[in-house]
Order: C-alpha cells, then structure tokens, then sequence
C-alpha cells in the first residue's frame, strides 16, 4: 500500500510499505477513505518530538471502512464505514473506566518511554513516535486498529466523511477544550490560537452558553474565519495590538474567565520574548515556546480557568507560577478523551448544531501529501486544513 512517511525534519515521502494485518483477535484493518494533516504532526514534521524514526507511517486523523476483524471485535462487521479516535484505548484499564481514554494504561507498548520523559505514560496514539507506541497511523491506504471494539464509532447513512472526519481529533479536541472551562451562562472566553483546534474551541465555547469569545492569532484569514464561521465575537491580531491591553478594555479591566491555549509548544511572537525562547530552544535549553500559556495565564481574571489543548512536548522556561498560584487560577488540560465525545458530537452535527467541514481549505490524493505539509506549514494559499483521499 501506499502511505505517508517520516523520512526526516521537514521531509515526508509517500512510500510503498507492507499492508497492515491482524495482530490480535480485537484488532480491525480499515480501508482509509479520507485522512487528515493536523497541527500536530506539525510538530513532528519540524522535528519537535522526540523517537520519531525514518520510514514511520504518519497521521492520526482518519476514517474508512472496515474491511476485516478479530474474532473478539463483535461490535463491528466488514463494510462498516468508521471514524477511528486517535487516542488508543483498552476499555478496560481504570483510566478507560474514568473515561480517560487518552491515559489508556495498555495501549502504549513503549510505555517506558514515556514514563522516563513524563513520569508517567500516556496512551499509545496512532502515526505519533514511539514515544506513544510506534504505531503505524492513517494517512495511508489501510490501517490496523487496535481495540476495535472499543474506538471506533460508526457512522451513520446520510452523512459525508468531510462531516465526520473531524470526530477523530480536533473536534472532540476544540470541545473538550470548552468543556474544561467549566463556562457558565455570561462568561467570556478567550482562545490563543485561531487554527482548526482553535476554531472548534471557539464555535464550541459558544454552545456551551460563553456570552463572548475572544479569538487570537495573527493571520487575517484565521481571524476572518474565526469572526465568521466559529462565532467569535472579537477578534485579536497580536501583532498588531497588545493582547493583554486589548483583553483588559474588552473586560473592562476584569480579563476573561477563561483562557483557551490551543497553540502549544510552537507558539510565534515578537520581540524580546520570541527571540529568548528561540534562544533556549537552540541552546537545548528549553523544548517547548510557551508564549501563549503564559499570556493565558497573565490574562485571566482573578479565580478564572486556564484551560491548555495545544500540544506540549517536554520543558517550559519562565513559567509564571507566581501569577498561577497567588491569583487562585485553575489549570485544566490533557490530549482529549475522544472516545468520550465521538457520540454526543456526531449527534449535535446530526441535528445541524455544527458542521465540521467549514475549517477544509485545502483537499488533496494522498499523493500530494508532501505538497500538503509544505502548504500547511507555510501558511499558502490561506491554509487552514488539509483534507487527503487515499
């Protein structure tokens, strides 16, 4: 089969590699019929994350049809079409019982790992380093599904993939972080980051009752969409203003109840502050530019929540924990739970709450996937995201 490979920073190749085949009695193989570029592999394509290896299979936004099962996979049959979460989970582990599917204990074979750069591991998650398990992901033709009878979510006639791919990731993403915001009815909320996560957490703050939502970012076209599609009430182009100054005045002094940081480790700024962590990250003083969390934290009104879905990989310089502590802020975080939310999201995009589509800019055969990374990455062409079919 064909798929899309590591090769090296900033290098991805598509490659001929062995089809995937049954390991386990609740594994399922899925034929990819639409698979997605997402920020994060971003991170993997500049060579941010750490035990990436030549030659591994990318991607973990996907969906397809099912086209073989375990003996114990009883929950699915062949020609089911699914949508396949990204983090992977057992079902059964006390995290899964919790619902905190993305801290599965049995999925991540290479636990150790993890447990040497986190103290504890995370769950294994599909097409993202060894670091969580290694496994093959899905911006391919064919992926092996482990735990099959419990990740995927079948998806019901009527609906397209561009509907429901987004169920995989970045939707139940955009909402948990909305969710882990605690919002009640007249809250505002400010977002850092106006990128498909960022648009979610937007339109989603929105139906969870936030009176107004703040978005931030740089690029118009982020901010047009923001201001458009998702819902935001105001928008903030940070290099054009102050964020701080303009949150005070839009607060009347008071800042936001809650802060969203879905930006992560590769935060951009100006100045002093963007050229000193661009400084420790070369001197591997520092892994992580965190830019945005600290300007969270900074901006969020007394006793607020802070809540942070942009991907973190290691270690953060100038942290402001006294800002944290003294002001009773409250921290929330975590890769999403996706599992959790696959069901109750489909079934707002079946009753029309929201379409998950309107943040595709850009669709492309798996082929041109190396063309998508570049395009993704430099921002051309207004690329928001980056849709390919196998």
């Amino acid at each position: 089969m064909q798929a899309t490979c590591w090769m090296g920073k900033k290098h991805v190749e598509v490659e001929s590699v062995p089809d995937p085949r049954i390991l386990n009695s609740r594994d399922a193989i899925v034929r990819i019929t639409s698979t997605a570029i997402c920020g994060s592999d971003l991170h993997l394509y500049n060579g941010f994350v750490p035990t990436m290896e030549k030659g591994d299979i990318l991607g973990h936004e996907f969906m397809g049809e099912v086209v073989e099962v375990g003996k114990s996979v009883r929950n699915l049959k062949v020609g089911d079409r699914v949508v396949v979460p990204f983090p992977i989970a057992c079902g059964e582990c006390g995290a899964c019982q919790r619902d905190l599917f993305s801290l599965c204990e049995n999925s991540n074979p290479n636990a150790w790992m993890a447990e040497k750069m986190w103290g504890h591991s995370p769950s294994g998650i599909f097409g993202y380093s060894h670091l969580t398990g290694g496994y093959a992901g899905g911006q391919a033709e064919y992926a092996r599904v482990p735990f099959a009878d419990v990740g995927p979510l079948k998806v019901p006639g009527g609906l397209d993939d561009e509907q429901v791919l987004f169920l995989s990731d970045i939707l139940p993403t955009g909402y948990m972080a909305a969710e882990m915001c605690d919002i009640k009815p007249g809250d505002v909320v400010a977002v850092w980051g106006a990128g498909p996560v960022g648009q979610f957490a937007i339109a989603s703050a929105r139906l969870l009752g936030a009176e107004r939502v703040i978005a931030i970012d740089r690029f118009p076209y982020r901010l047009a969409m923001a201001r458009g599609r998702a819902g935001a009430w105001e928008t903030i182009n940070y290099e054009e203003e102050s964020v701080l100054e303009r949150l005070r005045e839009l607060t009347g002094g008071r800042g936001p109840d809650a802060c969203i940081d879905a930006v992560g480790m590769e935060a951009h700024s100006h100045g002093l502050q963007y050229a000193y962590d661009r400084t420790k990250q070369a001197l591997m003083m520092e892994t992580d530019r965190p830019i945005a969390l600290r300007e969270a934290i900074m901006a969020c009104r007394n006793g607020g929540t802070v809540s942070v879905i942009g991907v973190y990989g290691g270690f953060v310089d100038k942290f402001p924990i006294g800002s944290f502590m003294n002001r009773s802020l409250t921290l929330r975080t975590g890769q999403c739970h996706v599992q959790r939310y696959m069901r109750p999201l489909l079934d707002r995009i079946e009753r029309g709450e929201i379409d998950p589509a309107f943040v595709i800019t850009h669709r492309m055969t798996l082929d041109e996937a190396p063309q998508g990374y570049e395009t993704f990455l430099g921002k051309e062409d207004s690329c928001m995201k980056v849709v390919l079919t196998p």
